[in-house]
């Protein structure tokens, strides 16, 4: 499964850049291949690791901030390994099409 997430912290003024580093932090430590952009954290692997590296990801903004905001997408597969990889290089190839 594929998981893109983002954890936002409320309370604790514009600049959250260092709150959303602890919460990809966690992510990066996971071991479990992740990718990051502006908006989502997507983090790849089984229901309860990928599950456990996201409650962890938000414990670790949560620490800091008075309250946190989380936004989940969920791409169930069972079978289906490197998805975060061949779904983009898949749209890529009709792109160069």
């Amino acid at each position: 499964m594929i998981v893109a997430f983002s954890v936002t912290p409320l309370g604790v003024g514009e600049d959250v850049g260092e709150y959303v580093a602890d919460a990809v932090r966690v992510v990066r430590e996971s071991g479990l291949p992740n990718r990051t952009d502006a908006m989502f954290t997507s983090v790849e692997g089984e229901w309860d690791e990928v599950m456990d590296v996201v409650k962890r990801a938000v414990a670790a903004v949560e620490a800091r901030a008075p309250r946190v905001s989380v936004v989940l997408k969920a791409d169930i597969r069972p079978g289906v390994t490197d998805g975060m990889t061949s779904k983009v290089e898949t749209v890529e190839r009709h792109l160069s099409g």
